[in-house]
């Protein structure tokens, strides 16, 4: 059995020349190992203060109680405006709070009981393209993430040639674009340029043509009686309840690209640390690939996909997973603005300090989980957990702006993982990986694992 591996961090105190060239490669290296035990961190940089609430109850007032006073840092919005404008990810206030109300009923119990096949037909689809070999982890489960995107959104599959060019260009825009630039560094004034390189700007642009183009075509088949029911068409014809408006074409531009964003990149992490656990982890793997035989007569008996009740039947598998996201959060540090003057823990917090909470390090929290860097998902049996879940379980934020594909995201990965340990079992293949993050927590060296198809009924 391995421990899962963690990344190297800095010592307590590191000049700010070195601390900001860290801090643009990985997020994670840039922080002292202590913060898995402290209950509170201040930073002070020339241009900024920053604290990082590592106890429950700071991170409740900040998340569930006083959100308001707390809205989200404008300055992580500078490194993703290009890609989602104006999207629910990055609004605050009244703008947030009416987005909201035209996004949460297509995520609802009923809508993702609807979605369900489509990602029945991801996960089989997922499958038959996996071979006996070394394979790439991340980006294997990207695809998979993105075809169940595609296909719960615009009910067509990754195939379809739009939605592979959106595919194609998200992956150029990761590569061109960090979640944290210079502008998310520093209070510049808005007139000054914000550090976007060229490629990251055309990236973008591409992008938001091609949804923009997508969006367009539902619009008119929304019009015209001819849309499929799918998540798209529900997000596009509900209308405000308070104001009786619908998203025209240029607002559903944003929700999308946050949509396949945080659809697609996070559960793409989840995926693909999980099975990396799984494989280094044989025992547990076993267990979980028993479990789901379960699936087998839908496995075996076409493509007709299974009830949504199926997923009652995986709970191991469920386990396995929410352990996995306690110890590689896809979102690693939710970034907060103080609006207010504020006291944590004696302290003075100023308006305008940036105030982190971290579900990487609430995860890990050595005051609030036994073992907190052992991969056990057998924690989760026990009834003791829920507390310490309440406590220190964030990989979907908490509060009123929790997010409201947590649903979606937990079935999505559980379905993916229990086919593919039906049909595959997982090995480890090279050095481990190395958990860096930046839109997400990724390896920076790639998660590669050897490929064995099971035997017929196994």
């Amino acid at each position: 059995m391995t421990r899962p591996p963690m990344p190297d961090h800095r010592p307590d105190r590191v000049p700010l020349w070195r601390h900001l060239a860290m801090f643009r490669r990985d997020i994670l290296s840039t922080q002292p190992a202590k913060l898995y035990r402290a209950r509170m961190a201040e930073f002070r940089l020339p241009f900024l203060r920053s604290f990082m609430v590592n106890e429950p109850d700071l991170v409740r007032l900040v998340l569930q109680e006083r959100p308001q006073d707390f809205p989200k840092s404008a300055r992580v919005a500078e490194g993703l405006r290009l890609l989602l404008g104006n999207s629910v990810f990055l609004t605050n206030g009244a703008t947030w709070a009416r987005q909201r109300r035209m996004i949460d009923p297509a995520f609802e119990g009923g809508r993702l009981r609807q979605t369900f096949p489509a990602m029945w037909d991801a996960a089989l689809s997922t499958a038959a393209r996996l071979s006996p070999g070394p394979l790439d982890a991340e980006a294997a489960m990207s695809h998979a993430a993105a075809d169940v995107i595609f296909r719960t959104l615009f009910s067509v599959p990754i195939e379809d040639a739009t939605a592979a060019r959106v595919y194609h260009g998200f992956r150029a825009h990761q590569a061109a674009q960090p979640l944290m630039n210079l502008g998310a560094l520093l209070p510049l004034p808005r007139w000054m340029p914000r550090f976007h390189t060229r490629r990251a700007r055309a990236t973008a642009r591409h992008i938001r043509a091609l949804i923009t183009e997508m969006t367009a075509a539902r619009a008119q088949a929304i019009a015209e009686g001819t849309a499929p029911d799918d998540l798209a068409t529900k997000i596009m014809t509900t209308t405000d309840p308070e104001t009786g408006a619908r998203f025209d074409t240029a607002e559903m531009v944003d929700q999308v690209a946050i949509f396949f964003l945080a659809g697609h990149e996070t559960s793409a992490s989840a995926l693909a640390w999980a099975l990396y656990l799984l494989a280094t982890h044989p025992q547990v793997q076993e267990d979980l690939a028993a479990e789901a035989a379960a699936l087998d007569p839908w496995l075996q008996g076409g493509t007709a996909a299974p009830g949504f009740s199926i997923l009652s039947k995986l709970p191991r598998t469920r386990d396995a997973f929410r352990e996995t996201l306690r110890l590689y959060p896809p979102v690693p540090m939710l970034v907060r603005e103080a609006s207010r003057p504020e006291a944590f823990r004696g302290r003075p917090v100023p308006p305008g300090a940036q105030v982190i909470v971290s579900p990487w390090h609430m995860g890990r929290n050595e005051r609030i989980w036994p073992d907190p860097h052992d991969f056990r998902p057998t924690r989760w049996a026990d009834p003791a957990t829920r507390a310490q879940a309440r406590d220190g379980y964030l990989p979907f934020s908490a509060g009123p702006r929790v997010c409201t594909g947590a649903g979606f995201a937990m079935a999505e990965g559980v379905l993916i993982l229990a086919v593919l340990l039906r049909r595959f079992r997982f090995a480890p293949h090279g050095p481990a990986p190395v958990p860096v993050a930046h839109l997400t927590v990724r390896s920076g060296t790639g998660i590669t694992l050897e490929v064995t198809p099971r035997g017929s009924g196994q």
